[in-house]
């Protein structure tokens, strides 16, 4: 197979499948969803079949499961900070590379920045909600 050929498939299936996973994992969560809220209807309707009292839905089907904790914005925020940082000094330590190349290593560096700024002004918050109960 002709080189030049195989560098035109690689992004292109790099591209199809990174989609292809992110719509297979959106469908598969759909799924299930859709089959607990089959099956908890078919309880309701037992149970109003039978005179039983209804149960009401459970309120986890409906909350957000993808909440994050104060501590994943610290995690993720150190992790991009040293990505970062590694990327930095390995383009400025290349011999022969520009050092303008190395400010690329800034990008991901200003995420994780970010990222902790984020963690440090949200965990001076007090907390709301249902989360008051619960200590961090």
């Amino acid at each position: 197979m002709d080189p030049n050929v195989l560098g035109i498939f690689v992004p292109i299936i790099a591209i199809v499948m990174g989609v292809g996973i992110g719509m297979l994992g959106l469908w598969l969560d759909y799924r299930k969803k859709r089959e607990i809220f089959e099956l908890h209807h078919k309880e309701r309707m037992a149970a109003i079949e039978k005179g039983m009292e209804v149960p009401p839905l459970p309120a986890e089907l409906f909350r957000d499961r993808r909440r994050r904790e104060p501590s994943d914005y610290l995690r993720r925020g150190l992790i991009w900070l040293l990505v970062g940082i590694a990327i930095l000094i390995a383009l400025l330590s290349m011999p022969g590379a520009a050092p303008r190349a190395a400010f690329w290593g800034l990008v991901p560096a200003a995420i994780g920045l970010a990222q902790l700024i984020f963690y440090f002004v949200e965990g001076r918050k007090p907390p709301t909600g249902k989360d008051a109960d619960t200590p961090r």
